[in-house]
């Protein structure tokens, strides 16, 4: 597993104040036999006016 740079939980907080939602830290699959991994998954929070 790689290790986090410095900068990891700085980007993190910074996303997450900006109303990203992180849902996976870190993002792991597979292609095949390849295995691949992510920094981060993440989704922005959709506001609804009105609701």
């Amino acid at each position: 597993m790689s290790a986090k740079d410095v900068f990891h939980d700085a980007v993190k907080r910074a996303l997450q104040k900006e109303r990203w939602v992180i849902t996976d830290d870190p993002l792991r699959f597979k292609v095949g036999n390849v295995n691949v991994q992510s920094a981060l998954h993440l989704r922005q929070a959709i506001a609804i006016a009105g609701a």
